[in-house]
Order: C-alpha cells, then sequence, then structure tokens
C-alpha cells in the first residue's frame, strides 16, 4: 500500500461507481474508503487524515457542495475532485472557485481521473512537508533568546552586521556572536536558508535581502 501517499476517500450514492472507484484505487495501490454520503464520510472524518477526496457533487441528503462547505467550515485541507453529470458543470465550476482541485464529467476514463488524484495528492504531499518544516522551525525559534531574534529579525532584511548594531546599541562584535549563534540554533548554513526559513516560518515578517547582502 501506499500509506505515504494518502487515502483516497470515495463519497458517491452510486454504490456501483463506489464499488468500482474503490476497486479501482486498492488495485494501483492505494488505500481506498468509500461513504454513500457526506452525512457517513462526516461521521468517519479524522481531520489529520491525508489524501484526496473523490465526491459525487448531486446526492440525496448532504450534497457534494454542502459537504465542501461544511469541510471548509472545519479546516480540512483535504483535496477534492468533483465527479459531476453534464448539467453539473456550472455548479463544479463554482465548487473550483471556492477551493476543489478539479472537476470531472461522467462518463469518465479511468486514467484520467487517476492522472488527476496523483496531481491532487503531489500537491498536498508538498503542503503536508511544508507545514512539518514550519512546525520544526518554529520550533527552533522558540530556543531563541530575546535578543538573538532581535538579531535575526533584522539581518533576515539584509541589514549589515555595523548597521543592526547601531539600531540595537550593542557593539558589532556581539552582533556577530548572536549571529553566529542564531545560524547555529536555526541549522541554517547561509544567510539564503536562514531568510527562507524565517519566510516559511512567518511569511509576513521578512522580504528577501537585496542582491549582494
Amino acid at each position: 500500500m501506499r500509506e505515504d501517499e494518502g487515502t483516497i476517500f470515495i463519497v458517491d450514492d452510486d454504490e456501483a461507481v463506489r464499488d468500482s472507484l474503490g476497486l479501482l484505487m486498492r488495485s494501483l495501490g492505494y488505500r481506498a474508503r468509500c461513504y454513500p454520503g457526506g452525512e457517513e464520510f462526516l461521521e468517519a472524518w479524522d481531520p489529520r487524515a491525508f489524501g484526496c477526496l473523490v465526491l459525487d457533487i448531486r446526492m440525496p441528503g448532504m450534497d457534494g457542495m454542502t459537504l465542501q462547505k461544511e469541510l471548509e467550515e472545519r479546516g480540512s485541507e483535504l483535496p477534492i475532485i468533483f465527479i459531476t453529470g453534464h448539467g453539473d458543470i456550472p455548479m463544479a465550476v463554482e465548487a473550483v472557485r471556492r477551493g476543489a482541485v478539479d472537476f470531472i464529467q461522467k462518463p469518465f476514463d479511468d486514467q484520467e481521473l487517476v492522472s488527476r488524484i496523483r496531481d491532487s495528492l503531489a500537491e498536498a504531499g508538498k503542503h503536508r512537508a511544508e507545514a512539518r518544516e514550519r512546525i520544526e522551525i518554529l520550533e527552533c525559534m522558540d530556543r531563541l533568546t530575546a535578543r538573538e531574534r532581535e538579531v535575526m529579525d533584522q539581518v533576515v532584511t539584509g541589514k549589515a552586521n555595523k548597521v543592526i548594531a547601531a539600531d540595537l546599541g550593542v557593539s558589532q562584535r556581539t552582533v556577530e556572536i548572536h549571529r553566529a549563534r542564531v545560524m547555529e540554533k536555526m541549522g541554517a548554513n547561509s544567510l539564503a536558508q536562514l531568510v527562507r526559513m524565517v519566510m516559511l516560518a512567518e511569511p509576513e515578517a521578512t522580504e528577501p535581502p537585496p542582491p549582494g547582502q
């Protein structure tokens, strides 16, 4: 099983479609979980789950768009691919505007659906990796002293050590020492790497330094 690639969640009121897609996903080595409706999916949903949701847009009870809205309100980042009938295209376009990654029309080609699922999982995997990296960076930041954090905040804006020293009212040598400790605690091998780390953890906090800094 491709456990590192997550689970394919299939929500469709048509049992034949659920069984067919579930069998297809498992034949390709994916884990698959099938549900006849939105209510059943929500009852079993784990917000920590990683994967892709293949969702029928029209179902009795909770339809696909209502489920999408409910997941959004719960903070879900699960990518959604809608399965639509011909008359559902305007709804599907609206669903994409609201955050769905894609939609595919019935009857659909299995390979086309598989391709879109793979793309969605790859993108979701990147987001998951970035989230993990961000947590690790924030943990490193927590180990900085107040003065080290002050120095880092100025370093990542591209300021020279002597400028930082003047701003903080300390010697340039003191700044150099704090800067070295920041690099060590953050696990950064270069200024560029440190800037990237801070931008990932706190994207609003800094801009890349000008060339040559």
